[in-house]
């Protein structure tokens, strides 16, 4: 198919009509906040079915999508592979709340790719491992103190959802109503990139540290990676104080790389979380890190973390299929050229059009932050929160009407897969080239 160059016709009758029931029955019309397109404005597109790099919505239109569900879809929509494994396992059951060989073939696809994983347990959604993972440094080192960084999202769990205090070492305070303060007092938020905010906090209460968690390579307010010097800071830090280090690698694990960000970066965490890729679409998380901290969760140790619907035989199967084909044909070098003809391209068209970006990228996920005087590098959530949400919405809003979904808030990073083709980033480029210039986007 040929991406229209035209703007699709701005009237979605049956998706209008699929929100305004679905505000009926469900809080806000969705399941969840990030899509109903706050950060954008109008209303959010409802979706029919999927192929590849295509998403058609119920209106009949059809999309290159730059989402992905927000990351799983490393290899497309409905990859044959992947679609063939849940097919074969549906056949067997879909739950049978008891151990299946398939759960111990995941885990040492997951063990073998994953440089600080020893030992994995599974769970089905990323937050359930980011919750576990903290349980988990809390019950290993007999502290209490959780670090974490202002814009790293590490799924809806209590105690990390708190807001950035702008000192060296802000204890947390609830970024959410049904949050108690009692959740959050052992939370504390530091700026990311900031190593000497790092420093001082572990100079003066070092010693009640558990662990520090977050996201090697920021997707959750846009794409930002991390300085070396920060990272050094952190992993320097955390052994020499006894406090374990999380990386959620929930977006970045088997994206970047088959290892994930650690992979690229060097760096060996204690504990690892996994979400997205490693469920292949369906619902699966996993955690994982060194063989004794492991040992810790009952029923080899006393940490408690258990779920009913852990090791699901139909998400095992998507996520295996996955991986398998991740490693038996790795995409990267395919994704990292896609990722960098997008990146030059978004740059040069923005440059010519005379608007104010910065854009940022790591391998299959790039955010283009608008903002006003010069570009300047966005590193951290203060930088970040800078940027012009309302440009990014206009400029959305004409690439969606041209028939390209990017995410629908400036503060979420775009995803692309190994089915997305050359001539698609062409017309990506084309099409982003087109909405700068046309002058709706100017600041």
């Amino acid at each position: 198919m040929t991406v229209p160059s035209q703007p699709l016709p701005p009237s979605r009758p049956r998706s209008h009509d699929a929100f305004a029931r679905a505000r009926q029955l469900i809080p806000g019309g969705v399941n969840s906040p990030a899509r109903a397109f706050g950060g954008v404005g109008g209303e959010p597109i409802f979706f029919s079915h999927a192929q590849g790099q295509w998403l058609s919505d119920i209106d009949g239109h059809r999309y290159l999508d730059f989402i992905g569900s927000w990351g799983p879809m490393i290899l497309g929509h409905r990859h044959p592979r992947v679609v063939a494994a849940i097919e074969s396992a549906l056949a067997h059951g879909t739950s049978f709340g008891a151990p299946t060989e398939g759960e111990s073939h995941l885990a040492e696809l997951i063990i073998n790719a994953v440089p600080s994983i020893e030992k994995v347990r599974m769970v089905s959604s990323g937050t359930e491992a980011t919750m576990s993972a903290v349980r988990l440094a809390r019950g290993f080192t007999g502290r209490t103190g959780i670090v974490k960084f202002a814009g790293n999202y590490h799924g809806h769990v209590d105690s990390l959802l708190v807001a950035a205090g702008s000192s060296a070492a802000t204890l947390g305070v609830p970024d959410s109503p049904g949050v108690t303060p009692g959740a959050t007092q052992d939370t504390f938020v530091l700026a990311y990139n900031q190593p000497q905010q790092l420093e001082e906090l572990f100079a003066a209460r070092g010693e009640q540290i558990a662990g520090v968690i977050l996201e090697p390579v920021v997707g959750n307010m846009g794409l930002v990676p991390p300085a070396p010097e920060f990272l050094a800071a952190v992993r320097r830090l955390t052994l020499a104080r006894g406090a374990l280090l999380v990386f959620d690698e929930v977006m970045t694990g088997f994206r970047l790389a088959y290892g994930g960000a650690q992979e690229l970066l060097g760096v060996t965490p204690d504990l690892t979380t996994l979400g997205k890729i490693v469920g292949g679409g369906l619902p699966l998380g996993a955690y994982g890190g060194r063989r004794d901290i492991m040992d810790h969760i009952l029923p080899a140790g006393k940490v408690f973390q258990a779920g009913t619907l852990s090791g699901n035989p139909l998400a095992v199967a998507a996520g295996t299929a996955t991986l398998e084909e991740l490693r038996d044909h790795p995409p990267y070098a395919l994704l990292e050229r896609h990722g960098r003809r997008l990146e030059e391209g978004f740059g040069a068209a923005a440059a010519a059009a005379g608007v104010p970006v910065s854009v940022q990228r790591r391998g299959s996920m790039l955010t283009m932050f608008f903002q006003h005087g010069s570009p300047h590098l966005v590193v951290d959530w203060e930088t970040a929160s800078a940027s012009d949400t309302q440009a990014y919405a206009r400029f959305f809003w004409g690439m969606i009407n041209r028939g390209f979904y990017l995410p629908c808030s400036q503060y979420e990073a775009l995803f692309f897969s190994s089915a997305h083709t050359d001539a698609d980033i062409e017309a990506t480029v084309e099409a982003a080239t087109e909405v700068l210039a046309g002058g709706g986007v100017r600041l």
